[in-house]
């Protein structure tokens, strides 16, 4: 009887009385500590729920399949892998290792806690599956960027006699999406009759995830449309959006949606981030400012998205003092809030936040090393910027990335080229960022013969397509380098149409190296593509007249004024009457 009133309390939300009927018993059974567990479980209290099964176990009691998916759930939230083995111990311990709720309760914990090859063996080793062990896999396998094998897992779904319901279809709608194949996850909504919030807003934040910010906010619009109310997180995901299309009106339209469909609490505390940077990126700092008030400041996300959205700015002082701000009143920073203002500070603020790295132990996370590296090369601290890169036990891609373009920016060419061939030789494979930087490199050093040697190696050894940056550095090198005629030839052999940063490096050149007849057949395209730039024809015109070409110069001087054209003032970074050393 007492087991059931705990257990109707529990129901009820009343934890107070639960908890008081639950300690009057000198011997609670297992069915009295589910009622408190299934109640730490629906409230997100995690931690309490591990604990208190530690309790249950000291005591004697023996969980059961009813008592492991709740303490599994908890461990899968709380990314406890360590807690979850235990329990899987238990598991096997007590014979429950055969029941199907607590196998797909591992499966989704040690999914979740990213040790996905477990995972796959309790889904191999399982006798019977359902429906429900298929979509805990393949959303293991989404949320560990394991996205083929997601797709791979939908096909053998039909092949054991299952049907994939509307969360199989959002799962794999998701892993599509964040591999960028959006005709194949429009072909699966397609297949849902009724699609319901959670398939939209796949979509929505899909696409603005992958930075596809116009069709993000297209689908947002399609839903409210088509009578589907938004969540708290389709509302989040498409104020991104709003934030780099910087579309005010659309962002301010989805502020007062959000008000009028949730309450105030919910939707600043789940969008209010978002909402803030979006201000900010419009240049509303004043509604930004107005949002970050109404946010809970004990948590770091907020003062987070109020640096980034002085960063968004250009209002670097700004970001630094907010910084300041939160280190003054006690607030704990993490690696994101690191990484978000170090790009913004000089040599000497830096330095103040690298101490504050080793103090409050972010030196584990990869972009707060990252970060550190930009701010040292940014600073003119090369040296510095090596050694925390070679300090790194764990490099990403970004890492390798940021040091080569640090040594391209200082003109350390072999420096780059060299760290390039470390960087294949660790396995990291090189993306389009990478041989940018590093063609850069070559062009800064003047290494033109092993800047053309990388340029055909992208395609023949790492099978990469060049971009448009791509034969630009390397039309930018040939031309500094003086060898003009070559890289008018280079550009001819394009097989995409050059755009003005082409032109625009070469009639540079031309520039320096005084070549009249190839500074005119640069200039000519530029002034097509851009033809209310005075500067092109300012430039052509130099090159004219430096040659002797008076004819040619006073031709292009008029075809300028022609078009109402005026020569850009000059400016000076000298203050008048104030003079530094």
């Amino acid at each position: 009887m007492v087991t059931k009133l705990i257990q109707m309390y529990a129901d009820c939300d009343d934890l107070f009385s639960a908890h008081k009927l639950f300690d009057k018993l000198p011997h609670p059974n297992v069915f009295a500590w589910t009622a408190v567990f299934a109640f730490y479980s629906r409230h997100g209290m995690f931690k309490e729920c591990i604990g208190n099964y530690g309790c249950m176990k000291f005591m004697g009691v023996l969980p059961d399949n009813y008592v492991f998916p709740k303490i599994l759930r908890a461990c899968a939230q709380l990314l406890w892998l360590k807690e979850g083995v235990q329990v899987h111990r238990d598991v096997i311990v007590s014979g429950f290792n055969f029941s199907l709720q607590v196998c797909n309760s591992l499966i989704d914990m040690y999914a979740k806690c990213g040790d996905v090859r477990s995972s796959r063996w309790l889904f191999d080793e399982m006798a019977d599956r359902d429906l429900l062990s298929w979509n805990s896999m393949i959303s293991g396998y989404v949320c560990n960027g394991m996205l083929g094998l997601a797709v791979e897992l939908l096909d053998s779904m039909g092949v054991d006699g299952f049907v994939p319901d509307t969360v199989t279809w959002n799962t794999v709608m998701d892993a599509y999406c964040r591999m960028g194949l959006y005709v194949e996850a429009w072909k699966l909504f397609d297949q849902i009759k009724e699609p319901n919030v959670i398939t939209w807003t796949t979509l929505v934040s899909g696409y603005s995830r992958r930075g596809e910010h116009e069709m993000s906010l297209r689908i947002f619009k399609d839903m409210v449309q088509s009578g589907i109310v938004p969540d708290l997180d389709s509302l989040s995901s498409v104020l991104v959006s709003c934030r780099y299309l910087s579309t005010l009106s659309s962002g301010k339209e989805i502020h007062g949606y959000g008000i009028k469909m949730e309450t105030g609490i919910a939707f600043y505390s789940s969008s209010g981030p978002a909402l803030l940077t979006m201000y900010a990126n419009c240049g509303r700092i004043w509604e930004a400012k107005n949002v970050f008030e109404l946010l809970d400041k004990s948590d770091v996300v907020t003062w987070n998205a109020m640096i980034l959205g002085f960063v968004d700015l250009g209002l670097g002082h700004l970001a630094l003092e907010c910084f300041s701000d939160m280190q003054r009143r006690g607030f704990k920073n993490d690696d994101t809030t690191i990484s978000t203002v170090l790009p913004v500070c000089d040599l000497t603020s830096g330095k103040q936040v690298h101490a504050l790295i080793w103090r409050s132990h972010l030196d584990s996370a990869v972009s707060v090393w990252n970060a550190l590296i930009h701010m040292y090369s940014k600073c003119g601290c090369i040296g510095s910027a090596y050694s925390v890169f070679t300090s790194m036990v764990t490099r990403d891609l970004v890492s390798w990335n940021t040091m080569i373009g640090g040594f391209a920016t200082h003109g350390l060419g072999e420096a780059a080229l060299g760290l390039l061939r470390e960087m294949n030789r660790s396995g990291i494979c090189p993306n389009s960022c990478t041989f940018t930087s590093a063609l850069s490199a070559c062009s800064h050093s003047g290494l033109v013969d092993e800047g053309l040697k990388l340029f055909n190696g992208m395609t023949e050894c790492f099978s990469f397509n060049p971009r448009m940056e791509h034969f630009s550095c390397v039309v930018d090198m040939l031309a500094r380098a003086g060898r003009l005629e070559e890289a008018v030839s280079f550009i001819r052999r394009m097989p995409i149409e050059p755009e003005k940063s082409i032109w625009g490096a070469l009639l540079a050149a031309c520039r320096t190296h005084q070549n009249a007849d190839v500074g005119k057949l640069a200039a000519e395209p530029l002034i097509r593509l851009e033809p209310e730039r005075a500067g092109h024809y300012v430039t052509l015109s130099n090159i004219f007249a430096r040659a002797g070409r008076w004819d040619d110069a006073v031709e292009v001087r008029k075809q300028m004024e022609g078009r109402g054209l005026v020569k850009p003032l000059g400016h000076s970074w000298i203050g008048s009457g104030n003079r530094t050393m």
